[in-house]
This record gives C-alpha cells, sequence and structure tokens, in this order.
C-alpha cells in the first residue's frame, strides 16, 4: 500500500518510467540513466518498493502464445450490496485464476471482470462452472474482445 507520505521527484519519476519500460534493466544501467551512482540508485528504488511504488515485477505474456487468446469483458450484478455479500463475492474471484482483473464499479453493473478463456467452449465452460457460481450473482453480461487495440501496463508517470 502506498503511504500518503510518498513525495517523487523527477529522478523517482523517470526511474518509474525506466523501470516501467524495462524492468529487468540492470542497476548499474539504471544509475547511469538517471545521472545517480549506483549505491544512490539501488537506495532509491528499494525505498520506491518499501514506499509501496513500485508493487512488483512481472513479465508480460502474450495470452494466445499460451492458449488464451479470448479475453471476455463480464459485468456482473449481485443480488444484494450487503457487505457480506461484497466480501463472499471478492473472495470468490480472487481464488479463479481464469479472472485477470475484478473491479468494483459504480453505475448499472456492481463488478467488472476481464477473464481469459481458450476459445467460445471454454468460455461457455467459464460460465457454467464459474461465473454462474461466483456468490451473490443475480445478472451477467458478457462481451468479447475482438482485437486489442491498446494494452498498456505502463502508467503516464509526470
Amino acid at each position: 500500500m502506498v503511504k500518503s507520505s510518498v513525495i517523487l521527484d523527477s529522478t523517482d519519476k523517470n526511474l518509474l518510467r525506466r523501470l516501467q519500460a524495462r524492468g529487468r534493466a540492470t542497476n548499474a544501467e539504471l544509475a547511469e540513466a538517471v545521472h545517480l551512482s549506483e549505491s544512490a540508485c539501488f537506495r532509491r528504488v528499494r525505498v520506491l518498493e518499501t514506499e509501496g511504488v513500485i508493487t512488483g515485477y512481472a513479465a508480460n505474456v502474450s495470452p494466445a502464445a499460451v492458449g488464451l487468446a479470448l479475453t471476455v469483458y463480464v459485468s456482473i450484478t449481485l443480488s444484494s450490496q450487503a457487505q457480506d455479500v461484497l466480501a463472499a463475492f471478492e473472495r470468490a474471484v480472487a481464488e479463479a485464476p481464469e479472472i485477470m482483473e475484478c473491479c468494483l464499479m459504480t453505475g448499472q453493473a456492481d463488478y467488472m471482470i476481464r477473464l481469459v478463456a481458450s476459445d467460445v467452449e471454454d468460455l461457455e465452460r467459464l460460465h457454467a462452472t464459474l461465473l454462474t457460481r461466483l456468490p451473490g450473482v443475480a445478472r451477467i453480461n458478457s462481451s468479447i474482445a475482438l482485437r486489442t487495440v491498446v494494452r498498456r501496463t505502463a502508467l503516464p508517470v509526470r
């Protein structure tokens, strides 16, 4: 969790932009790029990690390359907005590996889910065995993404 007292200067922001673009950059490469000594660069990155600004490191994997070419956006409306219903729903979605993202929403639906599937038959299986069995679900509306136009992993650090 990011603490409210975190103040990022231009060097911190430069480090974040470079790490988002190239997460496997060495400390020496980062230090040179942001004009710091290696030890100062290392300390700054560690502070950004400790303060929760940098939350982790990951490889971006092509969904199609691992047989998960179908991206589906699912809006979920619950039968109740009682805290225990929301908590049970959130615990259940956290356990489903096919659910890549789940957000509590304003507007018509209570939650928006992004999930991956191998094909339409796999989506049908997920609908029957996962989505309809989530606690508190009253309504499900699914949309299949035909093509991804833009997908970013880097935040626009200004």
